[in-house]
């Protein structure tokens, strides 16, 4: 099987077999959360997915941030559950409540979805059964996250876990049969499936399900990794150039609420009228085409 995903890289091309252009002006820097217990395919997919520059921390190895001094923050997918008690796994949850507290913006995929979820009062539960290959999820059209993906799309899945229920206030934008595929509360944004995987990854993932699904089953899945259905994934991988887009904007609301804030001073000393700061951070914030970065359920 000749897997497109793995053809050279040109310049401007995500080199995955989808063409997504990259611009290397003022780059993000974006914490990666690396919760895989294989780090290096895992981390070679994000780095080929998001335009930014991504700084490793391998959780299970104990490795997270020392600071939130980043504008953005992924969480990847893992073999472990959010449920076990591991060290690992207890520190992350914290390091993360503490930065999505700070304001950071998050992306999780799968794990991450998961991991999110919890840490912000949702609830992840064990399914029974295996959610595994390329699957039709819908989306109600009204998550930035998945702006120009098709409403009905394609993506590659593989979990036995799930988010049984939503955070609190968290708006949920993407299921299918197996339950919820996407959720949003405030700067976080969860998706259940993989959009950062290519085929070879995908294979791999599904062979080593050996011991845990059926031969027939596995069999069956690998057969479904073939071109058409990965350049039908490929669509998904939109949602990372709408969360970098997010986290720009964000970016800039940021920026120029510290400007405000120094004018403010500014203006004091010459005894002018005060600015409010909190007032025109919030205006910075409504002028964005999306409408206003506080934690909110709304989801555009």
């Amino acid at each position: 099987m000749i897997d497109p995903s793995a053809d050279d890289r040109s310049e401007g091309t995500a080199g995955n077999g989808c063409d997504r252009g990259k611009g290397d002006n003022d780059r993000l820097r974006i914490a990666l959360l690396n919760a895989a217990h294989k780090r290096e395919s895992t981390r070679r997919n994000f780095e080929r997915e998001l335009d930014a520059e991504l700084v490793e921390f391998h959780c299970p190895s104990g490795e997270l941030p020392d600071t939130f001094d980043f504008d953005a923050c992924v969480v990847t997918g893992s073999s472990a559950s959010v449920y076990w008690d591991r060290p690992w796994i207890g520190a992350a949850k914290e390091w993360i409540g503490e930065a999505v507290a700070a304001g950071l913006p998050f992306l999780g995929v799968c794990y991450g979805h998961q991991l999110l979820a919890d840490v912000l009062g949702g609830r992840v539960e064990d399914m029974g059964e295996y959610e595994i290959g390329y699957r039709a999820v819908e989306h109600d059209g009204t998550s930035r996250l998945l702006t120009g993906v098709d409403e009905e799309f394609t993506v590659f899945t593989t979990h036995s876990d799930r988010v049984a229920a939503a955070p609190p206030d968290a708006t949920v934008f993407a299921r299918n049969e197996y339950g919820i595929h996407g959720f949003r509360r405030g700067r976080v944004f969860g998706v259940q499936f993989h959009p950062e995987y290519d085929m070879t990854t995908a294979e791999r993932v599904t062979a080593g399900k050996d011991g845990d699904l059926e031969p027939d089953r596995i069999r069956a899945v690998l057969e479904g990794i073939d071109a058409e259905r990965y350049e039908a994934a490929c669509e998904a991988k939109r949602l990372f150039d709408n969360f970098t887009a997010f986290v720009r904007e964000q970016r800039t609301a940021g920026r120029t609420s510290d400007v405000a804030g120094s004018e403010t001073d500014t203006a004091r000393t010459v005894d002018a009228d005060p600015v409010d700061v909190e007032t025109t951070a919030d205006a910075a914030a409504a002028e964005s085409p999306h409408g206003p970065s506080a934690d909110s359920s709304t989801s555009f």
